[in-house]
């Protein structure tokens, strides 16, 4: 029944039509992560072209991150997703013709890649908020655990191993084309998602959350993001569990990124293909992690379990820099990724189950915002860092900070006595709503399905 459990969204027809399309849309991400490395070396350039075309999708995902969030508030979640699907096909499609033609340059690229990150600003915030409107919220769980399991798989290893095997077999240019397709089936599938009428998702609340919407539309954007930022500091189970978040991006992702590939070098004797291989074991664990809680029940202690999760996960990082043993360091990863998997699995599921739904789409945003502005702030510092410390020091520092920050965060913002106030059982959701919402200053809609 477990294993049922996880396959429970699958029941509901939008959702059917939802996770096909981003299974495709996210292995198409995966190729297009290889096949636009080796269309770059195909042009002559190297890593400092091959750094300013990541960068660029980079900037135009943090520059428009907190946009996605209001848009996905203000405008029908359906018609957002199949417009950024539309338009990333439009963006490969180019890409992919001009390839073939011969005639791409690397600008093309570049600004490709920014306009790609562009619609992954939008698409996120807009997905997250879509959810608790085609899914029961006893079923969220378990579709966020169902993306957690599928990214890992698709993004990580599926989709570069194809696009690899294209570049072999042909050209860089076919490995587009190839991503290129993927787009072109994903934004055709969207297409049956059949629009969400308001009225039905608020229930009783119609005529509010009406009043809601025509008041937004009226309101500037920059209201909009005050209300998010005003919504997030006064809620202290979101504002300290995103306080960590920082913390835990800062401490944790430049060593992983930047200096495990020394490790497996000086500690290890390994080359790329085991840097690969220890990456894969890490995407591994987090695919595990996410299924294993899709195919549970939201625990009751679900924000206690949540940053311990987190918080003990992060512990075997900090011996990363003093091990000599790849299966040692394998076991370590797989840990780390097992246990965010699990956390980021909850912590989907209480945006969309604790979150006021006009509020989804922007808490969502900030929560995106505040891993990306800080993932190249930790991968530039690690490098020089390790100029001056031991690299066993850094991982030694990362590994117990996170642990110590989560504990802090549980008691700082008392999160225990939290989540026994606001039970989130499967089938108690109409009767823990607006004990949920009574500490916020804001009008509690009744929508169903959302605590």
């Amino acid at each position: 029944m477990r294993s049922l459990r996880a396959l429970r969204p699958f029941a509901h027809r939008e959702y059917r039509v939802l996770i096909a399309a981003l299974a495709i849309s996210i292995f198409g991400s995966g190729m297009w992560a290889v096949a636009m490395v080796y269309e770059v070396i195909h042009l002559g350039g190297g890593p400092l072209e091959l750094s300013l075309v990541a960068a660029a999708g980079s900037a135009g995902l943090v520059a428009f991150v907190l946009a996605g969030g209001i848009a996905a508030d203000r405008l029908p979640q359906r018609l957002l997703i199949i417009a950024v699907e539309g338009a990333n096909l439009a963006v490969i499609a180019t890409v992919s013709g001009l390839a073939l033609a011969g005639r791409l340059e690397l600008w093309h690229l570049a600004l490709g890649a920014f306009v790609l990150g562009i619609g992954a600003a939008f698409f996120f915030p807009a997905y997250s908020a879509i959810l608790p409107r085609i899914l029961p919220p006893e079923d969220l769980l378990a579709a966020n655990g169902m993306e957690g399991t599928m990214r890992p798989i698709l993004q990580q290893a599926a989709g570069p191993a194809v696009a690899g095997i294209l570049v072999a077999a042909f050209s860089p240019a076919n490995a587009v084309a190839g991503v290129a397709a993927c787009h072109l089936l994903a934004f055709s599938i969207l297409n049956f998602l059949r629009p969400t009428p308001r009225a039905a998702a608020a229930g009783k609340g119609a005529g509010d959350a009406g009043a809601r919407v025509t008041a937004r539309a009226r309101t500037s954007l920059l209201h909009d993001l005050r209300e998010g930022v005003s919504y997030t500091i006064r809620t202290p189970w979101l504002l300290w569990t995103l306080l960590w978040a920082c913390i835990s991006v800062l401490f944790l992702i430049g060593p992983i990124e930047v200096l495990v590939p020394f490790v497996v070098r000086d500690q290890l004797g390994g080359d790329a293909r085991m840097f690969g291989f220890l990456l894969a074991i890490m995407g591994i664990g987090g695919a595990a992690g996410s299924l294993a809680t899709a195919s549970f029940p939201l625990p009751r202690r679900y924000l206690t379990v949540m940053m311990v999760s987190w918080g003990a996960g992060s512990l075997p990082v900090a011996a990363v820099g003093m091990m000599d043993s790849f299966w040692a360091v394998a076991a370590a990863l797989f840990i780390f990724g097992a246990t965010g998997g699990v956390g980021m699995v909850i912590w989907g599921t209480l945006l969309q189950r604790r979150v006021m739904p006009h509020l989804l789409g922007r808490v969502s945003s900030l929560d995106f915002f505040v891993s990306l502005a800080l993932m190249p702030v930790s991968m530039a510092l690690a490098g020089p860092a390790a100029e001056v410390l031991p690299v066993w020091l850094i991982f030694l520092v990362a590994g117990t900070v996170c642990p110590v920050m989560a504990v802090v965060a549980l008691v700082v913002a008392r999160m225990p006595s939290d989540e026994l106030a606001h039970p989130l059982t499967d089938g108690s959701d109409s009767d823990t709503g607006a004990a949920d919402r009574s500490g916020s200053e804001l009008p509690a809609p009744e929508h169903r399905g959302v605590t």
